[in-house]
């Protein structure tokens, strides 16, 4: 049995097969490979594409999709093995999953690190936790990885390029408000560096790197894809000759559950925002975005309006590539 929790357990001609599944699902949607199966969808954060896609997306595969949401309309989840369950959690994640694993197909989880200790978090124990437990195929709908996302990313790439291979991936930290998740960027790093782009990731300081594990990663892809990876503070650096600009905006690791504290290096760093003048700088490059994004804060209405942003093909693009996943772990083909 096979899960779908990060690229990082899957090659990269496995996740060709997959793009190329989706992009085959994409010119023909209605299926009726999955008739008679279902995925439970467990939220522990808020969604809008990623529900709507798997949702959607089973029902055209034929399937049902159901949505839990622990703490709302099902029971609170306990993750952690061995804890005395005498706080807000009615159910302990081995009985979830068993039981979620004797009535679905597959099971979903998209649940957020707790923003409190990093050195816990980066373990991503709570959708292992559920994989441990669970007797079906399970699915990361985002936890400190995005792995459909990435998905989505990389086809849109393809779509727009044929080949990525070498082209200058630039991935930029930008403005927010607050210190957000790093998944996203996580994913991206894998995904781009996998498929042997030529990565430069672009932070204000060093304190905006992420976590080692993915830049070591990357690195080690890079290497064996024929593509590059480097790191850069210098915004002209970064944009320039640039084939793809991906901004997110993430919190700095060393000050993880600390936000107060992040603010003031936050602060000094609104000029990241993407904008008209940056992407000037590179050569023709595209741009996107996972979404949601606060224009004008991560983003200009120019860069979002532009005919070379693809923020909203790539949204489109997780609905073809989670069809993709789920037929695959459940051993179907189109």
């Amino acid at each position: 049995m096979r899960h779908f929790l990060s690229t990082a357990d899957w090659s990269a001609q496995q996740l060709d097969e997959l793009l190329n599944l989706a992009s085959r699902l994409k010119q023909e949607p209605l299926q009726e490979q999955l008739r008679g199966k279902s995925i439970a969808l467990m939220f522990m954060n808020p969604s809008l594409r990623t529900r709507t896609s798997f949702e959607l997306g089973m029902h055209q595969l034929g399937g049902h999709a159901i949505v839990l949401q622990p703490g709302k309309d099902a029971w609170g989840v306990e993750f952690k093995t061995g804890t005395v369950m005498d706080g807000d959690a009615e159910e302990h994640i081995a009985e979830v999953a068993g039981v979620l694993s004797r009535y679905c197909d597959l099971i979903a989880l998209r649940a957020f690190p707790l923003f409190k200790d990093w050195s816990t978090d980066r373990d991503d124990a709570v959708i292992r936790s559920l994989a441990k437990h669970a007797s079906v195929p399970v699915v990361n709908m985002e936890t400190i990885v995005h792995p459909c996302q990435e998905l989505a990313l990389m086809l849109t790439l393809k779509e727009r390029f044929g080949e990525v291979r070498k082209k200058k991936f630039v991935l930029s930290w930008t403005w927010h408000p607050r210190p957000l998740n790093t998944a996203v960027a996580n994913s991206a790093l894998l995904i781009a560096s996998k498929f042997g782009m030529d990565v430069t990731l672009l932070c204000p300081e060093e304190a905006y790197r992420l976590d080692p594990q993915f830049e070591s990663a990357a690195m080690g892809y890079a290497a064996a894809s024929g593509g590059s990876y480097y790191m850069t503070h210098n915004i002209d650096e970064a944009y320039a000759g640039a084939d793809v600009v991906y901004a997110k905006s993430w919190g700095a690791l060393p000050f993880y559950g600390k936000p107060d504290q992040e603010w003031e290096l936050r602060k000094n760093y609104r000029h990241f925002m993407v904008d008209e003048d940056k992407m000037s700088k590179t050569d023709n490059a595209l741009f996107s975005h996972c979404l949601p994004l606060r224009r004008n804060v991560k983003a200009t209405d120019a860069v979002m309006d532009a005919d070379y942003c693809v923020a909203l093909d790539e949204a489109e693009n997780r609905l073809h590539v989670q069809k993709a996943v789920m037929m695959n772990l459940l051993g179907k083909k189109l």
